[in-house]
């Protein structure tokens, strides 16, 4: 399937998700809500952004995180592939996005915490 054809199909299956936009990046492309990225399209294949709330959900239908490799290492993201099953199916797919957009907020929250940020190359005096 052409990658706009799946981008397409992806997001008309996320209808039901109401607020769901694509932004392509990096050779494929992100899905956002309310400007957070709770999944990826890549080569494909559509990943949700996964946590401890949901990832057994993901373990249950055999699913695997998003990996790239790059010179030096393979790299593992927070993000898993979402099942044909759940991608034929608009209520569960909306589902799914919810929590994963849930988990996607609740980390920008952290990260916009002042106390969580770590400091790097500042020098103390």
């Amino acid at each position: 399937m052409a990658a706009n054809t799946y981008h397409a199909y992806v997001l008309e299956q996320l209808e039901r998700f109401r607020g769901a936009a694509l932004r392509r990046m990096f050779g494929g492309a992100g899905l956002f809500k309310a400007g957070v990225m709770f999944g990826l399209i890549s080569k494909d294949e559509l990943y949700f952004k996964v946590g401890p709330s949901n990832q057994a959900d993901y373990v249950a239908l055999k699913s695997k995180p998003f990996v790239y490799s790059t010179k030096d290492k393979t790299v593992s993201l927070s993000y898993w592939r979402v099942p044909d099953d759940v991608l034929e199916d608009p209520d569960l797919l909306a589902a799914w996005a919810s929590k994963s957009h849930a988990l996607a907020l609740a980390a920008r929250k952290t990260e916009a915490n002042p106390r969580r940020k770590v400091r790097r190359n500042t020098v103390r005096r």
